[in-house]
């Protein structure tokens, strides 16, 4: 039995507080919110409590630890990549405020490199969704979004510290007032810090090194809002992150060095329904060895425009409502690489797209949506997509849905699959699959206080031409052909409120079979119908809590099956669990607020392998400490 001693202290008001005990100040939702035209696609948005928890973690753990998607992680503060649905890390896009965030060069995300605390609202696509979010999207979607403030002022600052002697520093603003009868002005400041030394107090765990290594990261994020009473909005967003890891830093023989930087921004400007975005990204990284004398230089320019128009009628006298959104999209890419085939590569890209949402009656809700790409020397495919969702009951206290989708996905060919010397192939082909799911959705209010949810979901995902670097050409990059990723999902939520005490658990399982199904050279004989490298085929999370008055004790477990790291499945690393204990308590003075948290992350010292010959730590203690000044706050 381990013994939890919280010393820590954390100020929360509007957004830092559970959202079961502390009311939230409105928040208006802006940009392009994409979930309105995905009916029939799974969704999970992840609720301001969660957020709160993990806010001095990065976006990886979070979804480690509340949905059943795989990642594959290095170690704290390394590389974490995601698998979505059995498929690969470039198979899943990241959208922040309505733009795709992946890098251009290696086509995914390292969610280590993202901050909880630096966004306000998550929420989590399943499935394909490439006619509305377009290239990436195939095994699912991350949706980062940026909220407009209320009126008053909002203030935090907060510090985690814990037994690694890694520690990390928050600080933020966010604020709103009324400029005039017609303009109301808001805005958020984040500054967040990082330093991720490692000092573990053993170099290797069951006969498995630790790799070491050390992280800094900084960031900053920054939003304005300028909102007018007659359907007016510019918004101005700025997100700002550096990422220094260095690998083995004290033996200079196989030290690494990873320096990535990312400048993100965008200015919106929206009347009633017409609205243009335009947007410009760079992406830097050096990498270098040993004594970094000469550091291979990457930078990789963005720049986007975005304009579309928004429709609504109203149909007959049951309520019928159909809503169409028409636009486009163009982007230009400017890169330079030392490992490409020329000093410079531009490439552009456009999207056209009609997105619909038709509410037939009250219970019948239908999305058609189409989206063509074009892109420089290639055709990707006409992407279309059907989705509906029937309540086949709607009572008071009980409701049942049913839902279900099919759709076409692609995914463009990353600069590196394109253009990289030698190894690259200019003539590789866009990958192209379809989608379909169908799945049950209920919700039952048993009382006041007790209500339940539940929701099953199963897939079928055939994507043809998957690239892949084949190591039997000494890793030149071509098309695998094809791979089915198929399962099912499971998820159920309780809560429960009994006076001064509240509690609630949440559960979610999935099954992913993901293999190959044709052959592309004599290499692959032998893989075919074999699960890909990694994919676990079973997965499973638990999140649970009871809380009297402001103090919460929260438990959190993940649950990862075997995963094989051959293609022939001839070698795996072993099924794991890991448990994580939380607790909390909010103390109060007036407008402000002190919160204490200290957290044990994998309580019972499980020894678990992510990737091969590189043990992950045991177990760690945290303690956190979150101030906060609320003006709106009553006292």
């Amino acid at each position: 039995m381990i013994l939890v001693t919280v010393i820590g202290f954390a100020i929360t008001g509007n957004l830092m507080a559970q959202h079961d005990t502390i009311f939230l100040a409105p928040v208006t939702v802006t940009g392009f919110v994409p979930e309105r035209f995905m009916s029939g696609l799974k969704i999970q948005k992840i609720d301001s409590a969660a957020l709160n928890q993990f806010r001095f973690q990065n976006l990886g753990d979070l979804l480690s630890f509340n949905t059943p998607i795989a990642f594959k992680n290095y170690g704290p503060g390394q590389l974490n990549t995601v698998s979505f649905r059995g498929t690969s890390a470039n198979h899943t896009a990241v959208l922040w405020n309505g733009l795709n965030i992946n890098s251009p060069t290696l086509g995914q995300t390292d969610f280590s490199t993202i901050p909880v605390a630096g966004f306000d609202q998550l929420s989590v696509q399943y499935g394909s969704a490439a006619s509305i979010v377009g290239t990436d999207a195939v095994g699912g979607s991350i949706l980062l979004n940026s909220l407009a403030q209320p009126s008053g002022l909002y203030v935090f600052a907060g510090s985690q510290l814990d037994n690694f002697r890694n520690n990390q520093e928050q600080i933020g603003f966010k604020y709103g007032t009324r400029l005039n009868n017609n303009w109301d002005f808001s805005g958020k400041t984040s500054i967040n810090y990082s330093r991720l030394v490692n000092r573990f107090p053993y170099k290797e765990r069951q006969g498995y090194p630790l790799l070491p290594s050390e992280t800094f990261q900084r960031g900053l994020v920054q939003d304005f809002f300028l909102r007018s009473k007659n359907n007016q909005e510019f918004s101005a967003h700025i997100w700002l992150t550096k990422n220094r890891l260095t690998l083995t830093p004290r033996e200079t023989d196989g030290r690494e060095l990873t320096l990535t930087e990312a400048y993100r921004t965008m200015i919106r400007y929206q009347w009633k329904e017409f609205t243009i975005r335009t947007s410009w990204v760079r992406d830097i990284i050096d990498y270098g060895t040993g004594n970094y004398v000469n550091l291979d230089h990457a930078v990789t320019d963005k720049f986007s425009n975005r304009v579309e128009k928004d429709f609504n009628w109203n149909i007959g006298q049951a309520g019928s409502t159909i809503q169409i959104k028409a636009g486009g999209e163009w982007t230009h890419y400017r890169a330079q690489l030392s490992g490409y085939e020329e000093p410079l590569i531009t490439e552009n890209r456009g999207d056209l797209f009609v997105l619909t949402r038709f509410q037939a009656t009250s219970k019948l809700l239908i999305s058609a949506n189409l989206r063509q790409a074009f892109v420089t020397g290639y055709n990707p495919p006409f992407t279309p997509s059907l989705g509906t969702e029937y309540g086949l009951i709607q009572q008071k206290k009980y409701n049942l849905k049913i839902k279900g989708s099919s759709s076409r996905s692609y995914r463009v060919p990353t600069l590196n699959e394109r253009y990289w010397k030698d190894l690259g192939n200019p003539n590789i082909k866009p990958e192209s699959g379809w989608n379909k799911e169908i799945g049950l959705e209920q919700n039952y209010i048993l009382s006041d206080s007790h209500s339940y949810s539940m929701s099953l979901t199963a897939y079928h995902n055939r994507i043809k031409n998957w690239t892949y670097w084949n190591p039997a050409k000494n890793y030149k990059v071509e098309n695998l052909q094809e791979v089915l990723a198929r399962g099912i999902e499971l998820q159920a939520g309780w809560k429960g409120n009994m006076g001064l005490w509240k509690g609630g658990a949440n559960v979610g399982y999935a099954l992913t079979r993901s293999s190959q199904e044709k052959i592309y050279d004599a290499y692959a004989s032998d893989i075919i119908g074999k699960q890909l490298v990694f994919v676990p085929q079973h997965s499973g999370n638990f999140n649970g809590f009871i809380q009297y008055k402001n103090t919460r004790l929260t438990a959190q477990i993940q649950s990862v099956g075997k995963r094989f790291t051959t293609f022939d499945n001839s070698r795996f690393f072993e099924p794991y669990a890991l448990g994580n204990l939380l607790a909390e308590t909010t103390l109060d003075w007036n407008k402000a607020q002190i919160r204490i948290q200290g957290q044990v992350n994998n309580i019972t010292n499980t020894f678990y392998l992510n990737v091969r010959n590189n043990a992950m730590p045991g177990r760690s203690f945290a303690v956190n400490l979150l101030l906060s000044y609320n003006s709106n706050r009553n006292n």
